[in-house]
């Protein structure tokens, strides 16, 4: 697409990128696209965000020019596998209007988007996909799942004995002003922790603590608890609200933890036995954990925790430059495998050498040695936070073997002690 920012459709449609005059035009599309009743203040928290030559609308020259479609884009940092991180370009707010579909308008956004992306320095690009089926088509791959918990408190017994503990750690309720102190430094360690994980904006943090609020949503303020280790550093952080539920003068609350961080298996104890002891609660909704997570299982019973959301995908990912990417993670053998990668846009396509060393490290050259694997860049990315495995996608006919014993190789190199979770939307 080259670096014209301008774009005709041949229908009379412009597509560009917005200036800061143009925020209202851009949000009300946003409504549109996303079906959501327009918030007429919506614009000045646009504006905390807004980063130009980031935002594109199309705009219908023919109906007035107005604002059909939107997609934004801003650079954060994701964690790979090994503890490394690199900048990846974050997409969201990508909407068509009905009356606009099938136009091509959400491909030239992308296409540029990526283009742009890719020319900044990105590894990577990610977002949060409302509907499976559309952005495969554009290379993104799922990349992390997670699911949630129901905690029956009288079935489940609350937790075990015996498990690790922080002597002289303690918990204390904290105020959203504490929260905006403490919890940029705690998940700023805590993401370098957990493959897939991304970066928290100041704004993210104002949000989340009600110092900011988006128009059309009724935000309260919930609880919020820190853990802090015998030294005083805080270790960890829960955030959770209660409902108010008596039946016939009985007790019958649900406690629901939106946040939770811990450094250290100690911590997460400690935050866990704190959430599943509060007066009046019977039941404890962990609404998103990493699949990893060994909740049900510090029980007593823990059949007393049931599925409250059903594992699903959720952050997707786009490798841009395949090098730079495979060589800033881990693995998890040494080895090698040659990988055949089909991508329309270019960025991955080619024929790649995957190369693991005994320490860990790796790197990933482009080869012209016979391949042992084809696949797709959806697939690629998918594989490499380690969100799936070879051997899975290869039983699906979504990678292809072409020596025996390839996948189960490929599976071995890119294998992670910790599966990739990343529990912010954007």
């Amino acid at each position: 697409m080259g670096k014209d920012v301008h774009g005709r459709t041949g229908q009379d449609i412009d597509i560009r990128y917005i200036t800061e005059d143009e925020i209202p035009l851009w949000d009300r599309a946003v409504a549109r696209g996303f079906m959501r009743p327009h918030v007429a203040d919506g614009s000045e928290f646009r504006r905390l965000q807004f980063e130009p030559g980031r935002w594109f609308g199309a705009f219908d020259e023919s109906d007035g020019g107005r604002c059909v479609a939107t997609f934004r884009s801003f650079d954060t940092e994701l964690t790979v596998p090994g503890g490394a991180t690199f900048q990846v370009d974050a997409i969201t707010g990508v909407t068509v209007n009905a009356t606009h579909r099938r136009r091509g308008l959400l491909t030239t956004m992308m296409s540029r988007d990526l283009e742009a992306a890719r020319e900044r320095g990105s590894a990577a690009a990610i977002l949060i996909a409302a509907e499976y089926n559309i952005y495969g088509r554009y290379g993104f791959g799922p990349a992390t799942r997670g699911n949630g918990w129901n905690i029956d408190l009288a079935r489940a017994g609350g937790l075990r004995a015996g498990l690790p503990e922080t002597p002289g750690g303690r918990i204390d309720f904290v105020t959203m002003e504490e929260v905006r102190k403490f919890g940029p430094e705690l998940h700023e360690r805590w993401r370098l922790t957990q493959p897939g994980a991304i970066g928290r904006t100041p704004l993210w943090w104002r949000l989340q603590t009600g110092e900011v609020t988006l128009p059309g949503f009724d935000w309260k303020e919930p609880f919020a608890a820190l853990h802090r280790d015998a030294e005083g550093d805080v270790t960890g952080l829960i955030v959770y609200r209660v409902d108010d539920n008596w039946d016939g003068g009985y007790p019958n609350c649900t406690l629901t933890v939106a946040s939770f961080l811990a450094l250290d298996r100690a911590t997460a104890t400690a935050l866990w036995r704190f959430a599943l002891s509060v007066d009046w609660v019977r039941k404890v909704v962990v609404e998103y954990l990493g699949q990893d997570d060994p909740l049900p299982l510090l029980l007593n019973d823990p059949r007393g925790a049931t599925p409250h959301a059903e594992d699903y995908d959720f952050m997707w990912l786009r490798l841009l430059d395949v090098p730079a990417a495979f060589g800033a993670r881990t693995y998890g053998a040494p080895g090698r495998v040659v990988l055949q990668v089909s991508d329309p846009a270019g960025y991955a396509e080619g024929r790649w050498a995957l190369e693991a060393a005994a320490d860990g490290t790796g790197r990933c050259t482009a080869t012209d040695d016979a391949p042992d694997l084809e696949l797709g860049v959806s697939e690629l990315g998918s594989l490499y936070l380690g969100a799936e495995t070879v051997s899975r996608l290869a039983a699906a006919s979504l990678v292809t073997e072409l020596r025996p014993g390839a996948a189960a190789d490929a599976d071995l190199l890119l294998r992670t002690p910790l599966r990739a979770f990343n529990p912010d939307g954007f």
